[in-house]
């Protein structure tokens, strides 16, 4: 297990290697710039921006300078070094010297709002998007998961056909349609909750279902499929043979094995649901991530492209990390050779 883990950590830094370097080539191969705005600026402010944010060097060389501020952390020392907290994403106080800090990841300022820098941005609003895909998560787990075994266990009845016929709805209806139905249904017409704003729990409730009900339908299909197939299997038919109740022979027998194929589609969910989301943002008038990333990207705020597109491909590694590990408790019989 600990070879698997360490390998898996050295493949995280390759993937984010590869990944950088790809959103750097592309996001530099799109015209214009961050400061390309709809009045051209005097050629003499545009060069001396440029020189600041050293987006005069050459490609290589920016990207390597990008690349060492995030990756290569710096110890500071003395009473000015607090003015660099909000530069660096974390800050760890070390027991020796004078007041001497471990700093790490500084992503930079952003070009579009020079006085917050990336790391403020995640400070502030990276939180919010988290816990709106937390709740939204925990919506998808727990409509699709109980929904699906439902079906499997009811197959071919009524109560399968109105599962599923409620899951591919729920999957068919886009959630920009979904969101606004939501705010009129339950916020304008019977104003039981808030139909936008964030801060209380009530405002929660809305945006997560918008935001995790078409990921639960698709997990209750995949649930209902995957029960299936196990139900089919031989030691099911056996612990039934020997006269254990349904009960048992479904939680304890079938249930584990088959939340392998959920717990594979999960980990690349939580990633997503965790960095935000634009359109639930945008339409509940959240301050997530989401809206900071789509702005970021029209305007050309490289910085800002740049650590978010990192901090998703850090989610879904880790994610996805945690899934392969997880799949040792599901099933022994799997080995990470």
């Amino acid at each position: 297990m600990a070879k698997f883990i360490v390998r898996r950590i050295l493949w995280m830094f390759l993937v984010l290697v590869v990944v950088s370097v790809i959103t750097f080539a592309l996001m530099h191969a799109v015209p214009g710039g961050p400061f390309t705005l709809e009045k051209s600026l005097p050629a003499a402010t545009l060069k001396q921006l440029n020189a600041k944010y050293n987006l005069d060097a050459p490609l290589h060389l920016q990207y390597l300078k990008y690349v060492s501020d995030i990756a290569i952390p710096v110890v500071t020392t003395g009473e000015q070094s607090k003015y660099l907290d909000h530069e660096y994403l974390f800050n760890i106080s070390l027991p020796f010297g004078d007041k001497a800090t471990l700093r790490w990841m500084n992503f930079g300022p952003s070009y579009k709002t020079p006085s917050r820098t990336v790391n403020d941005i995640f400070r502030d609003n990276l939180p919010v998007s988290m816990q709106l895909g937390a709740v939204g998560l925990l919506v998808t787990v727990t409509v699709g998961i109980p929904l699906g075994i439902i079906s499997a266990l009811r197959r071919n009845t009524l109560v399968d056909y109105a599962a599923m016929g409620a899951a591919v709805l729920g999957a068919s209806v886009p959630v920009i349609i979904l969101a606004p139905v939501l705010q009129y249904l339950l916020g304008v017409e019977l104003k039981w909750l808030p139909v936008s704003g964030w801060g209380e729990l009530k405002q929660v409730i809305l945006p997560a279902f918008a935001l995790g009900i078409a990921d639960s339908a698709l997990v209750a299909r995949l649930t209902r499929a995957s029960l299936l197939q196990v139900l089919n299997q031989d030691y099911i038919r056996t612990a039934r043979a020997k006269g254990l109740r349904e009960r048992r022979v479904v939680v304890v027998h079938a249930l584990k094995n088959s939340l392998i194929p959920i717990v594979t589609v999960l980990g690349p969910m939580v990633a997503y649901l965790l960095t935000g989301t634009f359109v639930v943002e945008t339409i509940f008038g959240i301050p997530g991530m989401g809206r900071f990333f789509v702005t970021s990207v029209s305007g050309r705020d490289y910085q800002v492209i740049m650590g978010t597109v990192l901090l998703f491909a850090i989610f879904l590694v880790v994610a996805n990390t945690i899934v392969d590990i997880i799949y040792l408790w599901l099933d022994p019989r799997i080995r990470h050779e």
